[in-house]
């Protein structure tokens, strides 16, 4: 109880204070390059070791940062963030649900590092800031995308929605699927406890969208979530 409690006030404090370090970034940073490189991942990368958390990374060479892609992980944490920030080698732009966004400094951050906010109940602003994502893919950059749409309960990949894909095709960047394996025993799904382990993250061999398009892009979600129970050892 006492660790927790340490641990939660400390990423609390952590990250007041590295929200306030980016607010004379902002000032300068047009894209938000500069607070993901300087703010995010530095903020994520400390709260990972504080916590007694190690990350390994398969799949480094599937990496090639100078091409935007769309970078599709399983979700079983609220660590699965940190995780991402800290050891996911590109740079990227999250696309996360727009309540997120609503938290006070944190969510002023998350804004101006350019992260990409989409309002779930207002489905003429979610089309807007999809249109908004796939032209940030087409000018460079690449986005992480949670398809599953929420945390998992039991940490078995679940159903995907079909934004991330439509997304993909509407931007016509390739798919890598990512996998995060072992970060529901270290921060299980309600409960703020923060167990020290290890975690292990899985970077798939993309995949190109040749031959897809919205009306076979079921076909696509079910090739993606082969690949990916295949990266964390799910049966058939």
């Amino acid at each position: 109880m006492l660790r927790t409690c340490l641990l939660n006030g400390f990423i609390g404090l952590h990250t007041l204070v590295f929200c306030a370090l980016a607010l004379p970034l902002a000032l300068f940073d047009r894209n938000g390059r500069l607070i993901h490189r300087w703010i995010a991942v530095p903020w994520a990368g400390i709260i990972v070791r504080v916590c007694g958390v190690r990350v390994d990374v398969l799949g480094r060479e599937n990496i090639d940062a100078a091409k935007p892609r769309i970078y599709l992980t399983n979700h079983q944490s609220f660590f699965d963030i940190f995780v991402l920030l800290a050891r996911l080698p590109v740079e990227f732009k999250f696309v996360l649900k727009q309540e997120l966004m609503r938290i006070p400094v944190l969510g002023f951050t998350m804004r101006r590092a350019r992260y990409i906010a989409i309002d779930r109940e207002n489905p003429r602003k979610a089309v807007q800031s999809m249109n908004e994502a796939a032209e940030r893919i087409k000018a460079g950059v690449s986005v992480v995308v949670f398809p599953e749409g929420t945390r998992s309960e039991d940490g078995r990949l679940q159903s995907f929605k079909r934004g991330g894909f439509l997304l993909a095709l509407k931007s016509g960047c390739e798919l890598v699927p990512v996998t995060i394996q072992g970060s529901s025993r270290v921060a299980p799904k309600g409960s703020l406890r923060i167990r020290p382990g290890g975690i292990t993250m899985t970077i798939g061999e993309a995949f190109p969208l040749e031959g897809y398009n919205k009306r076979n892009v079921d076909r696509l979600m079910e090739r993606i979530h082969k690949a990916m129970r295949l990266q964390m050892g799910e049966q058939e």
